[in-house]
C-alpha cells in the first residue's frame, strides 16, 4: 500500500489547493485561509516514506505558489523541514493519539507561513502584515491542528477499503487432533 499511500496523499495534496485557491466561504466566515498542506505534511511524515515527503514537499509547494502570489517555489523549503524533522522523529513523537496530532497540526500550520514569509522578505517581497495576520496564523493552526486527526481517519478508511485485510479466524476448529507421522496401515 506504500505507492497507492503516495499517490493518495499527492492527490489530496492537489485537490486541498484547489479547494482552498477555489471555495471561499471558509475565508468569508472566518477572514482567513485554511492552509491544509501542513496538516498533510504531519500526516506523511508520520505514516510514509522520505521519499513520500520529499514528493509533497515539492509537488504540494509548487501546486500552492503557483495558485498564490508567492514566489515559485518558495513553499517548498518550510514544508520539507517541518516533513523533515517529524519524520527523523516520528519513533518519538506519539503519532497514535489524536491531541498529539492536533498539536503537532497546529504547530506546523503555524511555521509554515511564518517560514514562507521569512523566505519572502529575504527575497525582497514587502508581504502585508498587521494584526489581522496574527488572527489569520490562529485560524490556520486551529484548522490544521483539527485537521490532521480527520486526514488519519480517512486514510484508515481508505486503506481498510482498498487493501486486502486477513481473516483472523480459521477454517479449522479449535477441538480438532491433527495427527502427525506416518500412518501404519496393517493389511
Amino acid at each position: 500500500m506504500n505507492y497507492l499511500n503516495t499517490i493518495f496523499i499527492l492527490a489530496l495534496a492537489y485537490v486541498a489547493v484547489f479547494l482552498e485557491a477555489h471555495v471561499g466561504f471558509v475565508r468569508n466566515i472566518f477572514g482567513a485561509q485554511v492552509d491544509l498542506l501542513p496538516a498533510l505534511m504531519v500526516f506523511a511524515a508520520l505514516t510514509s516514506d522520505l521519499v513520500t515527503v520529499v514528493l509533497l514537499a515539492i509537488l504540494g509547494g509548487l501546486f500552492f505558489d503557483s495558485l498564490s502570489l508567492n514566489s515559485l517555489g518558495v513553499s517548498i523549503l518550510p514544508l520539507f523541514l517541518i516533513g523533515f524533522v517529524i519524520h527523523r522523529e516520528r519513533e518519538l513523537l506519539l503519532r497514535e493519539h489524536p491531541f498529539a496530532q492536533v498539536i503537532m497540526g497546529a504547530i506546523a500550520s503555524i511555521l509554515h507561513p511564518v517560514m514562507t514569509l521569512f523566505l519572502l522578505m529575504n527575497g525582497g517581497n514587502v508581504p502585508l502584515l498587521g494584526w489581522r495576520s496574527v488572527w489569520q496564523l490562529i485560524v490556520m493552526a486551529i484548522g490544521g491542528g483539527l485537521a490532521v486527526p480527520i486526514l488519519f481517519k480517512l486514510f484508515a478508511r481508505a486503506q481498510s477499503a482498498l487493501t486486502y485485510q486477513p481473516r483472523l479466524e480459521t477454517p479449522f476448529r479449535a477441538d480438532r487432533q491433527i495427527k502427525r507421522g506416518r500412518s501404519t496401515l496393517n493389511s
